[in-house]
């Protein structure tokens, strides 16, 4: 015995039943959305790179050799821990800016 098969059907969509679907998702939103993210990513990375490399040079000669009067070898492990700590505050401000950024979309998309 053989199966017989229907041949697939192509409904037509008019646009009473596509606006029945509900609305479209407004793609502009979202694109804005990921710009200001992308944004705030190069902003961070930026600062990643510049503040502490900065601050490792600009510590070790005008605070820890002139000001403080160390040597050539100690002010290089004193800008080296300043360096670690900028790091880790550059770090933390992403972290904090990105946790509100997410927590102020998540409450703009509940409301809708």
């Amino acid at each position: 015995m053989s199966e017989v098969r229907s041949p697939i059907v192509m409904e037509k969509y008019d646009k009473a039943s596509l606006n029945a679907a509900g609305p479209l998702p407004d793609l502009r939103q979202n694109d804005a959305s990921l710009v200001s993210t992308l944004k705030t990513l190069l902003f961070f990375t930026v600062l990643m790179i510049v503040v502490p490399i900065g601050l490792y040079f600009a510590s070790k000669v005008y605070v820890f050799e002139a000001f403080f009067g160390l040597s050539n070898r100690d002010s290089y492990f004193y800008a080296a821990i300043v360096a670690v700590i900028a790091v880790h505050v550059v770090l933390a401000m992403f972290v904090y800016v990105a946790w509100n950024e997410g927590s102020r979309q998540w409450r703009e998309g509940k409301q809708d």
